[in-house]
């Protein structure tokens, strides 16, 4: 490694010297076979170059390319993206937290799988997330040239991309003929968040030179954007099966609805630099360099109801006729007040990648090409997370959850009674850490040999070779909530830190939510946190949880009994190795391909063959952890049923390694009826290697011991043994397979006129599931045992397949300005299935378990009345989606419209705010039908959602354009629901408002 290293920056300073001395470089590897020239005339110059792309390319392709320099259609990379054919995007920051809307967006998916690889200029990138692709929204669009959507794999192409694969082109200096400088200003004002300016900017300047030494080229490429955004939302809590509300009916009546806003701030910069020399036709080389750098702060103001859902009261109920609550009164008596947390949180994110790469092209002959490629990304990212609560007990709630939209109305009482600081306690804390990095080497060589043959075009073969590295530090517990004072709380004796003790007066807010949902719904101020004790920890944290001390050692006093109340302590953070994930991957790759046409056929025929070999060396390092809790029986002691394990505890480093290859055939044929008339045909083996998240080597493992002892008699019963335990990931996961089939029509009418169909299917196992798995471990006398432990695991198979469709044509033999008029429009439609090697089937769902174990909770999902739903499908996937767009382009004017549309996605199982440990078991089987502590997590969908944006750009001279361009302009509502037995109930309706951003753009 160490001489890998010292020849990368060998290869790095020559090419430097080589271009201070007047040198240039050609188009780097990765690039589409059409045109690299930047066409700069426009929306639809974009488009003719986009369908150029698509037509000519080898494998089945989609592309956007930039109609300006810096100019692509959309705000960020996410929204770009949307605009394809069979791509969509979700609209929440993150998989698992879906409590919080993305305005921007977030995960990209591809013919309904995340199973996406990201590239920059035909090379990998990623962010240092613990995944293996780019957060696309770190990435400033305005470095940009263009984006291209790979659907099928190809035997040269890197593997890693079952759903697609996403590559980002950026513009060198041989693109342009000559000298060329780009500036553009824009400023963006949000509606619903007002306040500041958002100001953002991108400069560009590239020139090329002929010397003694050949041509030389240089560029240089500035970006930087600010947005501000709001959101706000309401929400309704799960629905709970209710027999005591309405004398001989079962209902379902949710503890409470509440509300919510989020400010949101992000600053996104970009830095791209490139270097090109080009002796002749037969030798060129190229330096470029690309850094993002990604920093986001949001916080937020919630009021949410922590009640008894059992305790809950309904006065002037009224009630579908499947049971659920339409309209009514919540109360709950039993606990005077039904019991609200408001919270403030504050988040922070930064993160960076850094790309350098140096490639060099030699043709030695006519025939021959060989290229070699060097390439060291490097990725940051690091992210506080800090939540400080209040909480008040509401006398009553007055909701109305019949429509999309749930309505609160409160009366002059519970507004000043919200408003009253005394009303409130201080209840808890949360704070989280995790700090990423992430870094790759590669090299690779490419060789090609064009054959002068009828058939026969060329055949190329090469070797790709990487080493990288991830590490993940989380803190530990990774979410750390920790009481304040809680009514649950026995040690206080009821007593609760109230605002109104002097003992306990900190710094607070009376948020007034003004303008709240766009001043749809105006709802009462609420008092909560100053956000600077969120980001004043731990100095905050320990001030506010040494009120709990004060209480504990007032009421020890009064009870004249020892004060043994614990003091806070912070979450753990890079001491703990159950808060690291420390990964090394080392893969090589050798692949052939050939190349052939039959030309003399009616109807001819060409296309590609080949196979990639691949082989990957996995290492991660990690800890086991065994603590027993059993003693093992005394000397003489009779014992009857199994033996108790003798296992000494141990916490013992553990690397683990994992070795695997893979054979990856790929066959794309083209065959072309006509000029303008062209089928596709491809078949193709891929992988989608597991995130490193995934893979972390951390097990926890247990021993559990149901005995009875008989004391009279001395004999012990061992009525069962458990051994069991929990992998916070699990090293020796394979990679995701499938087997994919396209088959496409495409029809190409005109320059920028197009009707393209396509089918697919791809066959997909190995599907990463979190399921049991065996783990040896060897007792104190070397007896083995295996303990069942529950962590991801290779455990279903799956498919994905379905139809896609996409038009676009300008009208040009319309009269007058009516030909400047053209319009876009897709189609896709999905239909996926997965299926579990080993299913998990049941009824009922009876653990107290919410943890990893519980594999029916985490599979299929759990209702709160303990039943369960299954036959989920694979999340993320919409089964339908489209496009549409309106273009106007005709002398100066450019104009869009564009509406984008996905329906209903499942987002994720037993996460925040739709989980819990106090469903009622309702199984006439078990033992304790009827408790309420049966573990459920119901599944969280995103309900379908559209969204309208438009652009208007006038031309004052070849130079000189200005436009202002909107987002979401129906001020659309993102409906989130929640799946129960009786339906799919509204869960959230987020509202971000419309955003305006006027640009000025100038070039020469």
């Amino acid at each position: 490694m160490y001489q890998f290293r010292k020849t990368a920056i060998a290869l790095a300073v020559t090419q430097f010297a080589l271009l201070a001395g007047g040198t240039a470089a050609a188009q780097s590897a990765g690039q589409p076979t059409a045109s690299n020239v930047v066409v700069v005339t426009g929306q639809r110059a974009a488009l003719n170059s986009a369908q150029a792309i698509k037509r000519d390319a080898d494998e089945i392709v989609d592309s956007i390319v930039a109609d300006d320099i810096g100019k692509l259609p959309d705000r960020s990379i996410t929204e770009v993206l949307q605009r394809v054919v069979g791509v969509t995007i979700d609209r929440t920051m993150s998989k698992g937290d879906p409590e919080h809307y993305s305005v921007e967006g977030s995960g990209v998916t591809i013919r309904g799988l995340s199973y996406t690889r990201s590239e920059l200029n035909g090379r990998d990138s990623f962010s240092a997330n613990g995944g293996r692709s780019l957060n696309f929204e770190d990435v400033p669009p305005e470095l940009m040239a263009g984006v291209d959507i790979y659907k099928n794999p190809s035997a040269e192409q890197i593997e890693g991309a079952i759903g697609g694969l996403v590559n980002l082109r950026t513009a060198l200096p041989f693109d342009f003929k000559g000298r060329k400088l780009a500036v553009s200003l824009q400023d963006t004002y949000s509606e619903l968040k007002k306040g500041k300016r958002q100001p953002s900017g991108s400069f560009m300047f590239s020139d090329r030179w002929k010397t003694g030494f050949g041509e030389v080229g240089a560029l240089v490429d500035l970006a930087y954007s600010e947005s501000g955004t709001r959101t706000d939302a309401f929400q309704v809590e799960p629905y709970y099966q209710r027999s005591d509300v309405v004398a001989g009916q079962n209902v379902w009546v949710p503890k409470g609805s509440q509300y919510r806003t989020l400010n949101f701030d992000r600053k996104r910069e970009g830095l791209y630099g490139a270097l090109q020399w080009k002796k002749d036709a037969t030798l060129s080389s190229s330096l470029t360099y690309f850094k993002s750098k990604y920093r986001m702060a949001w916080d937020e103001q919630a009021i949410f109801s922590a009640a008894s859902p059992y305790n809950i009261g309904v006065a002037n109920g009224t009630y579908a006729p499947n049971g659920r609550l339409l309209t009514g009164t919540l109360t709950d008596t039993a606990d005077g007040g039904i019991d609200f947390g408001a919270d403030t949180r504050a988040a922070n994110r930064k993160s960076a990648t850094t790309d350098i790469a140096w490639h060099l092209t030699w043709r030695p002959s006519s025939a021959w090409q060989f290229d070699t490629d060097l390439q060291r990304v490097r990725a940051t990212s690091n992210n506080f997370d800090s939540t400080v609560a209040t909480a008040v007990k509401l006398p009553y709630e007055n909701v109305d959850v019949s429509g999309s939209v749930p309505k609160l109305t409160f009366d002059d009482y519970q507004r000043a009674y919200l408003a009253n600081p005394a009303n409130y306690y201080w209840a808890f804390t949360q704070e989280h850490f995790d700090d990423s990095h992430a870094g790759e080497w590669a090299w690779k060589t490419d060789a090609k040999f064009t054959f002068d043959h009828p058939i026969l075009r060329d055949v190329r073969f090469g070797v790709r070779l990487t080493k990288r590295d991830a590490t993940t530090v989380n803190s530990n517990p990774s979410y750390h909530w920790a009481a304040i004072t809680q009514p649950w709380q026995g040690e206080l004796n009821k007593n609760l830190a109230y605002l109104g003790d002097p003992r306990f007066s900190n710094q607070i807010q009376l948020h007034q939510f003004d303008n709240f949902f766009n001043n749809n719904t105006p709802v009462p101020a609420v008092v909560f946190p100053n956000t600077a004790l969120a980001t004043g920890y731990p100095s905050s944290y320990a001030t506010l949880h040494g009120y709990y001390n004060i209480l504990c050692d007032q009421v020890s006093k009064q009870n004249g009994t020892p004060n043994t109340c614990q003091t806070w302590a912070p979450a753990t953070f890079a001491t703990d190795p159950a808060g690291t994930n420390d990964q090394n991957e080392r893969t090589g790759a050798l692949y052939t391909q050939l190349r052939f046409g039959f030309d003399d056929l009616k109807y001819p025929i060409d296309g590609n063959i080949g196979l990639r070999y691949v082989q990957t060396l996995m290492k991660a390092r990690g800890y086991t952890v065994f603590t027993p809790n059993v003693t093992q029986p005394a000397p003489g002691t009779t014992v009857v049923g199994p033996a108790i394990p003798d296992i000494a505890a141990f916490s013992t480093g553990q690397d683990s390694s994992n070795h695997y290859h893979n054979v990856l055939p790929s066959l794309n044929l083209r065959m072309k009826a006509s000029d303008k008339l062209q089928f596709r045909f491809g078949a193709a083996m891929g992988i989608s290697r597991p995130d490193f998240n995934q893979l972390q080597s951390y097990t926890t493992l247990s021993e559990t011991v149901d005995q009875t002892l008989n004391t009279a008699t001395n004999t012990l019963t061992v009525n069962s043994v458990g051994l069991t335990g929990k992998g916070d990931g699990n090293p020796q996961l394979k990679p995701i397979q499938s087997r994919q089939v396209d088959l496409t029509a495409e029809w190409y009418f005109a320059p920028a006129g197009s009707f393209t169909f396509a089918v697919f299917n791809k066959e997909l196992k190995d599907i990463i599931i979190n399921q049991s798995y065996g783990y040896a471990v060897r007792g104190a006398n070397g007896t083995p045992y295996t303990f069942t432990v529950t962590g991801p695991v290779n455990g279903a198979r799956g498919h994905a397949r379905g139809v896609e469709m996409a038009y676009q044509q300008y009208f040009d033999k319309l009269p007058g300005w009516l030909s400047g008029f053209g319009v876009q429009a897709n189609y896709t439609y999905v239909d996926s299935k997965q299926d579990l090697y080993h299913p998990v089937n049941s009824a009922y769902c009876s653990s107290t378990s919410n943890g990893a174990d519980n594999l029916a909770l985490n599979l299929n999902g759990c209702d709160t009345n303990g039943t369960t739903f299954g036959n989920l499908p694979l999340q993320g996937l919409s089964r339908q989606s489209y496009n549409l767009a309106l273009l106007y382009d005709k002398g100066p004017l450019s104009a869009r419209l564009a509406y984008s549309w996905r329906s209903k996605n499942l987002q994720a199982v037993n996460v925040n705010g739709t989980n819990g440990t106090d469903g009622t078991d309702t199984n006439p089987a078990s033992p304790t039908v009827g408790s309420r502590n049966i573990a459920w997590a119901l599944p969280t969908w995103a309900d379908s959602y559209g969204q309208l944006d438009g652009s208007v750009f006038y031309n004052f001279t070849e130079n000189l354009s200005l436009g202002v361009e909107a987002q979401n302009l129906t001020n659309a509502k993102y409906r989130q629901l929640m799946q129960q037995s009786i339906g799919m109930m509204t869960r959230a309706v987020f509202v971000s408002g419309r955003r305006y951003t006027a640009s000025l753009r100038y070039s020469f």
